[in-house]
């Protein structure tokens, strides 16, 4: 799923970044759900991890996370739809949604699970958590926007914080590393990909649409990969624990915390939603070390300290 370029890692659906409360209520109620969707959002790395070493692949996990999610995101599409007052996509709006989930949901998730097969829970975490210096990165690039002088700081601190966490995995020995760190990375250049180009369709079709038939198309995308590389009978063939595991994270890692983050958009803004969200690579320090054993270091905690500085100081808003 999804984030805006001020909350890394499927915190938000779509480009919100500006949004206020819309729904404004008890404040309690809404940081409770954004913290939920982080911390939820974050055990998706950890339930992989463990499919890993239960003899699943990285497509066999993500098709089954897919059918999974489905059938709750084609109910969230039929409400959304009567929500819409019915509002009909155009021809290029049906296509621009097919490129999104692509790009956004099933070519992102991919390589993330891919790169996860080589690096630690919580290294990805934080290459994932640079999708939002990569949307100022293209908007510097492609649309030739100016960066100001803080941004370009903030991008240092934040890659160097990587380079740190990048040097603790490389200390605690692994086959594959960089080639880990590539994949997660070219999934966040994905997902910000998206981000950028979702910003016109969402104001025609709105936030909870797009998420829903984005979703949607990538679980077609996902499941047509699978039945490409695997025989379709071998879906049937796995571990218990594969299917328990994929339940989870099609549900309490998935639907549940876009679900959860929408709301606390709704109560509280994606300002403060946003900055709710950094509690996500602390949580995924925490989880893997107790659930999978990683080891927890020095340089991995500076990164992640460095990473969380940086990307605060490219999403705050600028002072008026």
């Amino acid at each position: 799923m999804s984030e805006t370029a001020s909350v890394p890692d499927e915190t938000l659906p779509v480009d919100v970044r500006n949004q206020p409360p819309t729904r404004p209520g008890h404040p309690w109620s809404g940081i409770a759900l954004a913290l939920f969707g982080a911390i939820a959002f974050s055990g998706k790395a950890i339930i992989v991890k463990l499919g890993y070493r239960y003899g699943a692949d990285a497509i066999t996990l993500l098709a089954l996370r897919m059918l999974v999610a489905l059938p709750f995101f084609a109910l969230m599409a039929g409400w959304a739809r009567r929500d819409s007052q019915r509002f009909r996509l155009r021809g290029s709006d049906r296509w621009k949604v097919v490129g999104l989930g692509f790009s956004g949901y099933y070519l992102a998730s991919f390589l993330d699970f891919a790169g996860l097969e080589y690096i630690t829970a919580t290294l990805e975490r934080l290459i994932l958590y640079l999708t939002p210096t990569l949307v100022l990165l293209i908007g510097v690039l492609v649309f030739k926007r100016k960066p100001a002088a803080r941004q370009l700081l903030a991008l240092a601190i934040s890659y160097l914080g990587v380079a740190l966490a990048f040097a603790h995995d490389l200390e605690i020995g692994g086959d594959g590393i960089a080639l880990g760190g590539l994949l997660v990375f070219l999934s966040a250049l994905s997902y910000a990909t998206y981000l950028v180009g979702s910003g016109e369709v969402v104001a025609r079709v709105g936030a909870v649409r797009l998420t829903a038939y984005a979703s949607a198309v990538a679980a077609g995308f996902c499941i047509l990969h699978f039945l490409l590389m695997r025989p379709w009978h071998s879906l049937f063939e796995l571990p218990s624990e594969i299917y328990t595991l994929s339940l989870l994270n099609g549900t309490l890692c998935t639907v549940l915390p876009v679900l959860a983050t929408m709301m606390a958009v709704q109560r509280l803004g994606s300002a403060l939603a946003s900055q709710l969200g950094t509690i996500g690579p602390i949580s995924t320090i925490v989880l893997s070390l107790f659930l999978l054993g990683e080891p927890m270091g020095v340089w991995q905690i500076a990164g992640t300290v460095l990473v969380l500085i940086g990307v605060f100081t490219v999403t705050r808003p600028r002072q008026i």
